[in-house]
């Protein structure tokens, strides 16, 4: 499965680096990104729990459409899931995803960008804790959750001319995680990206 994803990447990344026929100034490229996770659930649409902190990195491709639009498709490892605090102690869901972002990006002006797109998530681990304060009452646990999500990105960011970006998103998960509860994926990311 990793081979075929990092084929498919690769593959991606070469057609999006093939020069655009028009005049423009702005280039395919492609990089690496890395940054910050704030992670929750929401179940049953009845707000959120609280967040899990960690973190994502990955490769992506941007492909200019026009002068102000484009294209950019990522591979990203992410760290995911949840924490709920309670008087008995703190429950930890951490759930790990390979996501494949399709964002559609454009450039109000050359160094800002706003950015929305469909993304699809394979869960590649998963750990439920729970931490009682007391080692003797700490368990582990595994649930089943579903291998596969989707959702829509919304964001927004800087990225200068020598290829620097930084970037916030907003991860809207529309598939449940559980087939009990009806729980979705409700991440934050904030990224440094770096073109080669």
């Amino acid at each position: 499965m990793k081979t075929k994803i990092l084929t498919l990447f690769t593959s991606v990344c070469v057609l999006f680096n093939l020069q655009a026929q028009d005049d423009t100034t702005k280039t395919s490229n492609a990089g690496i990104k890395a940054g910050y996770n704030l992670a929750a659930v929401s179940f049953d649409g009845d707000g959120e729990t609280g967040q899990r902190h960690g973190f994502h990195v990955g490769f992506y491709g941007e492909s200019f459409l026009t002068e102000s639009i484009s294209l950019q498709l990522e591979v990203l490892y992410s760290q995911q899931g949840y924490e709920i605090k309670g008087n008995g102690g703190t429950f930890t869901q951490k759930l790990d995803y390979i996501n494949l972002p399709l964002m559609f990006k454009m450039y109000p002006d050359d160094n800002f960008f706003l950015e929305v797109g469909p993304q699809v998530g394979l869960a590649i681990s998963h750990k439920e804790e729970f931490d009682s304060g007391f080692d003797l009452f700490d368990i582990e646990q595994e649930f089943d959750p579903n291998s596969f999500d989707y959702g829509v990105n919304f964001g927004g960011g800087f990225k200068t001319n020598s290829g620097i970006s930084l970037g916030v998103r907003y991860h809207l998960g529309l598939g449940d995680i559980y087939d009990e509860g009806s729980p979705k994926n409700r991440v934050w990311q904030f990224s440094l990206g770096f073109d080669f």
